[in-house]
């Protein structure tokens, strides 16, 4: 009996008003987040994503090889906010790298000569339920350039909303806070 490569379906569970934990790769699970630089395009993207789209952005973080959000979408529909950021920072990067003839350029190539930034399905994404399960979601996303050792502390990592949350005028992107956290104690999701 042939077997059939297996192929992940994701189906998204969206309704008006859901916060969600989001969470996608760069092709082949490579660095392409390796510079600063590139790094900033993704900011300033998700900004101007957040107010294109209008929806709340609570904790973002970008890591050499992926990215996670926790978001709320103002009607309920997340793919097209992640299809335009995706884009949008694809577009940007990988023209780019042409204009240099960067040679990460043919390590994202498809068969068909065209380049791949963000890795195919749509990810990991789930509905975050209950305060505790947001408070424990943010500090793993401000936490996750620690594990890796990539700083010391959240907050030295510039790319990121650790910083936001700490108050901190260089926080990057502009986040929302939601109504039920008393600011007093943001210090609790770094």
């Amino acid at each position: 009996m042939p077997t059939r490569p297996y192929r992940k379906r994701m189906k998204r569970w969206e309704a008006p008003g859901d916060v969600r934990f989001v969470t996608f790769s760069c092709e082949k699970r490579l660095p392409l987040f390796g510079s600063a630089r590139i790094r900033d395009v993704f900011a300033d993207r998700l900004g101007a994503t957040r107010d294109l789209f209008r929806c709340e952005l609570f904790a973002w973080v970008v890591m050499p090889e992926h990215v996670h959000l926790i978001v709320r979408p103002k009607d309920g529909e997340l793919e097209p906010v992640l299809d335009y950021l995706k884009k949008s920072v694809s577009r940007k990067i990988i023209s780019r790298w042409r204009e240099l003839n960067a040679p990460i350029l043919k390590k994202i190539e498809l068969p068909n000569g065209s380049p791949r930034f963000w890795q195919k399905g749509g990810g990991f994404d789930r509905n975050i339920r209950h305060e505790g399960e947001f408070v424990r979601e943010v500090r793993y996303i401000h936490r996750n350039p620690v594990e890796r050792e990539l700083v010391e502390q959240p907050r030295d990592w510039e790319w990121s909303s650790a910083r936001w949350w700490l108050g901190e005028e260089s926080g990057g992107v502009v986040c929302d806070q939601p109504q039920w956290i008393d600011e007093s104690c943001n210090d609790r999701y770094v």
